[in-house]
């Protein structure tokens, strides 16, 4: 296939026009927002607990806990599937698959209400089921559509459609939301449950336009009649060998997990924090959350522009988490709705920039002609994936001990350091030829 085809690299960015609807609206808006007014009494003075299986639990910590145990299963499974597609050269069909799971549980949130938590519950699992297995494959397509480079640049494309994407169907669930009556809508709750069945539906449809222009995957497809499982965990073990060999890659991952932690838990749970800590309203906390969208776009955009012309992909990244540890300090001491305004702001500057850049970085440090770039990538998801496990896990189990969501955030501060600290470790081992490169 050649690199830098405009037509690929466009149908590709529209995967994440596709599935970062679910990323914004069952993540970190309007779900949220639902589940804490569903799941709470009317006195903020009180701590709220639902009943899950059995055990009773603080209502956001269930949120907390249901994430991590939904990423725990994908960081899981992946690596063995996205083994078995690099080694059969069916990576699409893994894509294909995990993205209608993750769509069709979405349009079955509809049916969420306090009633039906339990089965509710488990969709919610299953769509970041969907989410986070999909973007494995799909991510192991940027070394295949796009040189060095360009890689950059291509990444920072697929998250600026996504947050496009998303940010147009977020405004449409808006109207539904805060017009119910105009459109035959029994109430709010109603309509943020109509907006769940948008997003699934959504994901769907532009998800076509990946699946018919992107290959099928790799051809490198061997026959043989060996069980799959043992064949992935082969694969593996190869890819393993190689990044034991990379010093730099070790220590750039060891670094991605730990910043991870941060960073995806604060996207995860911001929305539930404003509420909780400060009593913002649900209206308010998704206008705050659609303007961080709004800034990750250019926040994006400019972390590339700094890599490419200026000070390398490491460098910025290292000024990045100096930001955040600087977020998370501020939202420990943010009392007021405009404190907290602020701080979403510098967020929402510097929340495209790290997860663009981060996946970039890493696509320069693989070795660019092997055929393995799906399995690579598993190493990378399976990273993150278990930094969101830890990440939420201790958010949720350091909250319902404490008492409050403040010490939470300190917790994530300390993440952002050992990631600072592993990339400037990274520095020492850098080769030439890879810092010329990122």
């Amino acid at each position: 296939m050649e690199k830098n085809d405009k037509k690929t690299i466009r149908s590709w960015a529209y995967f994440d026009w596709a599935n970062s609807a679910y990323n914004l609206v069952i993540t970190t808006t309007i779900f949220p927002a639902y589940y804490t007014a569903i799941t709470s009494d009317t006195d903020p003075g009180t701590v709220d607990y639902v009943s899950f299986l059995g055990q009773k639990f603080v209502n956001s910590a269930l949120y907390s806990y249901a994430l991590a145990f939904a990423f725990l299963l994908i960081a899981i499974a992946s690596p063995i599937l996205s083994s078995i597609a690099d080694s059969r050269g069916n990576k699409m069909i893994f894509m294909k698959m995990f993205t209608y799971l993750g769509a069709l549980s979405c349009c079955g949130l509809y049916f969420f209400e306090i009633d039906t938590l339990q089965v509710s519950m488990l969709f919610f699992i299953i769509a970041a089921i969907g989410y986070s297995g999909s973007l494995v494959f799909y991510n192991s397509y940027l070394p295949e559509i796009a040189t060095v480079d360009q890689q950059d640049a291509v990444s920072a494309k697929g998250y600026a459609y996504g947050y496009i994407g998303s940010i147009l169907l977020q405004l449409l669930c808006f109207v539904f939301v805060f017009f119910p009556e105009f459109f035959g809508l029994a109430g709010k709750a109603h309509a943020s449950r109509f907006s769940f069945l948008l997003v699934g539906l959504w994901w769907m449809l532009f998800a076509q336009i990946p699946f018919r222009k992107l290959p099928k995957g790799s051809p490198n497809f061997r026959e043989g009649k060996s069980n799959v499982m043992t064949s992935g965990f082969r694969e593996l073990n190869k890819v393993w060998k190689q990044v034991k060999q990379m010093p730099y890659l070790k220590r750039f991952l060891y670094s991605f997990f730990f910043y991870s932690m941060g960073v995806q838990t604060v996207m995860l749970v911001a929305t539930l924090f404003g509420g909780k800590e400060l009593g913002l309203p649900s209206e308010t906390l998704i206008a705050v959350v659609l303007l961080l969208q709004l800034l990750a776009i250019p926040g994006a955009m400019l972390m590339s522009y700094l890599s490419k012309n200026f000070f390398g992909n490491v460098l910025v990244l290292m000024g990045v988490l100096v930001v955040w540890i600087g977020i998370c300090f501020g939202a420990y001491y943010t009392t007021t709705a405009g404190q907290f305004y602020c701080l979403a702001a510098v967020v929402g500057l510097v929340m495209g920039g790290v997860q663009s850049l981060s996946r970039s970085t890493y696509s320069k440090f693989l070795p660019q002609e092997s055929p393995d770039h799906t399995a690579f990538f598993s190493f990378y998801d399976v990273t993150e994936k278990l930094a969101i496990v830890v990440g939420t896990f201790s958010f949720g189990y350091i909250e319902a001990f404490t008492g409050s969501m403040r010490n939470s955030v300190i917790a994530l501060a300390i993440f952002f350091v050992l990631g600072l600290v592993f990339l400037l470790l990274l520095r020492r081992v850098e080769p030439k030829s890879v810092k010329a490169a990122a």
